[in-house]
């Protein structure tokens, strides 16, 4: 059956006017999603797998009808990509869809309208979304009949991932039936354990589109000798005049760092060093306004560098970037593989990255790291069991909202994948717990 089979005249006519051809992503996602069954697409970066997730639900919902699309990230920056661009596919599928953005930084005024008027499409994030379940918000959220969880990798081996899950199988309890659940992934190790995650242990199809994309990269050492700077000498003085060069030689570079004080501070030195603004820093602490006008300097060209935190690791689509710079082991393969992906963002394109160690046991660590991702050796995905904190914290969000039995708490939080061997016994003591015994 032809990719694009499933979908309405109009759907197929825009996607055939806009795109040469599916991606793989699209092309083996999008009969699994239109089957109805639940779904995990793993792709690297710029391979279209939120098209591939999105267009289905796109033709399937109905304007005015409540929100029936849920899609969940865990960075708020992306989500606001993600509503842009919705906008392309909206506009030539000639659809009246709503979207609404629900994050902390949506202002009371806006909730206040999305409860009056609930969204087609809600985007928000997994702490929104335990917030909106929690309140009498979670009204809206009845007529929901497709979830859509981005960025999979990035909460499955958390804490934040088990509260996550929790939080899908309190919406379905709220809806009453099952709800279709996609799930969007970079390449993970193993696969099968993702996919369990996102779908609570139900059935799930598995979409693997994710071909290794071409790598260039290096390991730059900094000094001739690593052992030379002593307590009292800095290895900075080596590393920003070659920042810099590499930041001059390129049209747009990101450079990540792993703490927000060396972001500012790396920004401020580059352009001390330049004598003229060439870049900004981007990390979570920033207001969104800022963080949005960052991006777009970036995108359009304006700035040639952003010194990024792990708030630009994931897939907010940064257009043409031309190389990333990792200053000091980006400590997992995963971690490297994704931020080094932000770098010729196409398919087809090689991501060019530069690896900066700052000191000798993090040269040996970054070279470590780097083979392994030219070798696409990615560690292994380790789901949490039975985190008791965050069962305690969804019991109180529950409690407040309805009344339940035991019994049926005890059946509600082991259909998350994360709890699904709690036993009576434990559960019983969180309960004694809050209940102050």
């Amino acid at each position: 059956m032809a990719p694009l089979a499933p979908f309405s005249a109009p759907v197929r006519t825009w996607f055939e006017q806009t795109f040469d051809a599916p991606t793989p992503a699209q092309e083996h996602g999008w009969p699994a999603i239109a089957s109805g069954a639940n779904t995990l697409i793993q792709a690297p970066t710029g391979s279209g797998k939120t098209l591939a997730a999105f267009l289905w639900a796109l033709d399937q919902a109905k304007p005015g009808e409540g929100t029936q699309v849920l899609y969940v990230s865990p960075l708020k920056a992306l989500n606001y990509d993600v509503e842009r661009n919705l906008r392309g596919p909206l506009a030539g599928i000639d659809s009246e869809l709503s979207v609404g953005v629900r994050t902390g930084d949506t202002p009371p005024k806006e909730r206040a309208a999305m409860q009056r008027q609930p969204p087609d499409i809600l985007i928000t994030t997994p702490e929104s979304l335990f917030l909106l379940l929690t309140s009498r918000a979670r009204e809206i959220l009845r007529t929901v009949r497709f979830v859509i969880v981005d960025e999979v990798h990035a909460v499955a081996g958390t804490k934040r991932g088990a509260h996550l899950a929790l939080s899908h199988e309190r919406l379905e309890r709220l809806v009453g039936e099952p709800i279709q659940r996609i799930g969007l992934s970079a390449t993970q190790r193993p696969m099968e354990e993702i996919g369990r995650f996102v779908a609570g242990g139900r059935p799930i199809e598995l979409v693997d589109a994710g071909r290794a994309k071409e790598l260039d990269l290096e390991v730059v050492v900094p000094l001739e000798d690593m052992r030379e700077p002593t307590e009292h000498q800095s290895i900075w003085p080596s590393i920003y005049p070659r920042l810099l060069e590499l930041v001059e030689a390129h049209r747009s570079t990101i450079v990540f760092v792993n703490n927000r004080r060396l972001a500012e501070r790396l920004a401020l030195r580059l352009n001390e060093l330049a004598e003229r603004e060439i870049a900004r820093a981007h990390h979570g602490s920033l207001a969104r306004e800022q963080r949005l006008e960052v991006e777009e300097l970036l995108k359009k060209g304006e700035i040639p560098a952003l010194v990024a935190t792990s708030s630009l690791e994931l897939g907010i689509d940064m257009g043409a970037v031309d190389l990333v710079v990792q200053v000091e082991s980006p400590k997992s393969v995963a971690s490297g593989l994704q931020r080094v992906g932000r770098a010729g963002h196409r398919l087809d394109e090689p991501s060019k990255g530069r690896i900066f160690p700052k000191f000798r046991a993090d040269l040996l660590e970054c070279a470590v790291v780097a083979r392994r991702m030219r070798e696409g050796a990615i560690e292994e995905t380790k789901v949490p069991r039975n985190p008791l904190d965050v069962v305690a914290q969804q019991i109180v969000g529950i409690a407040s909202q309805e009344e339940i039995s035991v019994d049926e708490l005890h059946d509600l939080v082991r259909r998350a994948y994360p709890f699904r061997e709690l036993s009576r016994q434990q559960l019983e003591n969180v309960l004694d717990m809050l209940a102050g015994r």
